[in-house]
């Protein structure tokens, strides 16, 4: 079973093992219908059909404009169709964070070349939403409880794709990256850690200087490309 394959059956477990979460919290779980099936299949066919051991850059979970329609992480239905080259019926709606992750990609040499060294997931691979908007993981202690045994098997599912564990990155240099790191002390999955900002903050408070942390991706990452 290559990488892909192996992304998918997990898409499929997630379905099958959804954390119970507090009533006020709604389930954001983008693996679900046919559409997103299917483009799940093309696009983890197209670029992870090998069995290659990759380094893992974490995020923090899905939110509802990107990879909560898509299910791809930092992927919206824009550069889906305009940069990984697949097709789709969603609303194309572009996201920032998508934009500035598909700009970083492209500068170090496109999808299939950064794919090939890399996987993106998320600390959480399933989204929340509270009275419509966007919730972190994190930003509910009684949440966070909940879903805790969930995320921990699901980061432990993960590796058993081909993980290089010497090194990982975690989008998210501030909770993401506190919560993450205390996990990862806990259940040793990875010899070392580097955050690295997220794209929501640089693109909403930092975007005239967005060329600057584009280079500050490219100067943690290279080193670790095939």
């Amino acid at each position: 079973m290559n990488f892909g394959e192996k992304v998918l059956r997990f898409n499929r477990w997630m379905i099958l093992n959804k954390p119970v979460v507090p009533k006020s919290v709604e389930l954001l779980v983008p693996f679900a219908t046919p559409d997103v099936i299917k483009i799940h299949q093309s696009f983890y066919s197209k670029y992870y059909n090998d069995t290659v051991d990759r380094y893992f850059l974490l995020g923090i979970n899905p939110g509802r404009f990107g990879a909560g329609i898509t299910g791809i992480p930092f992927t919206d239905p824009v550069n889906l169709a305009a940069d990984a080259g697949i097709a789709n019926s969603f609303n194309p709606k572009a996201e920032l964070s998508s934009y500035f992750m598909h700009r970083m990609m492209t500068s170090m040499g496109g999808l299939d070349v950064f794919y090939h060294s890399f996987y993106i997931t998320a600390v959480c691979p399933i989204g929340f939403v509270r009275n419509g908007i966007n919730l972190n993981y994190y930003d509910d202690q009684k949440l966070y409880k909940s879903v805790e045994p969930f995320l921990v098997k699901a980061i432990e599912r993960q590796l058993k794709f081909g993980c290089k564990t010497e090194q990982a990155f975690v989008i998210g240099e501030g909770k993401n990256m506190e919560v993450f790191s205390k996990l990862n002390d806990k259940f040793g999955w990875f010899g070392r850690i580097n955050g690295l900002p997220h794209p929501r903050f640089i693109m909403q408070y930092r975007r005239k200087q967005m060329d600057e942390y584009l280079e500050l991706y490219t100067k943690q990452l290279k080193p670790w490309m095939a």
